[in-house]
């Protein structure tokens, strides 16, 4: 959850520097929970009244708008991470290649050391959590 609230707190249009694996991950992970969250709620007050079940989906909306651009912003961090352009994150739109060339791209370890986008993350941990000795 820190690591979810340091992107919106801390990074939330910060399109700059570098994010490692973990920090993109463990947003994309909270915003798959509350997503998945707010739609079991809709569904639930939608089949108590269908008024309820639009302030559902009206909440669903705003959540959506909230995290765009923060979402945005760690995805282009984390390319960077890996040594490419924020623009790559385009590829995405390519029908199904470009998703998962996007994909693997936000898989695959950053570059070790520093790169034109900023110093190694993992080289100094931005809100105090220790790596794991596993890896990130």
């Amino acid at each position: 959850m820190e690591w979810y609230l340091d992107v919106l707190q801390n990074h939330y249009a910060d399109f700059n520097g570098r994010a490692r694996r973990k920090e993109y991950w463990m947003f994309t992970l909270f915003n798959v929970v509350i997503i998945v969250g707010i739609a079991i709620v809709t569904a639930v007050l939608g089949a108590v009244s269908e008024t309820l079940g639009l302030l559902g989906v009206i909440a669903y909306v705003l959540y959506a708008l909230v995290v765009l651009v923060p979402g945005l912003a760690v995805a282009v961090r984390r390319l960077h991470d890996t040594g490419k352009s924020g623009w790559f994150l385009l590829a995405g739109l390519v029908p199904v290649i470009g998703g998962l060339i996007v994909l693997y791209f936000m898989i695959i370890e950053g570059d070790h050391g520093p790169n034109e986008y900023g110093p190694n993350p993992k080289s100094s941990d931005p809100i105090g959590l220790s790596a794991s000795p596993i890896g990130t």
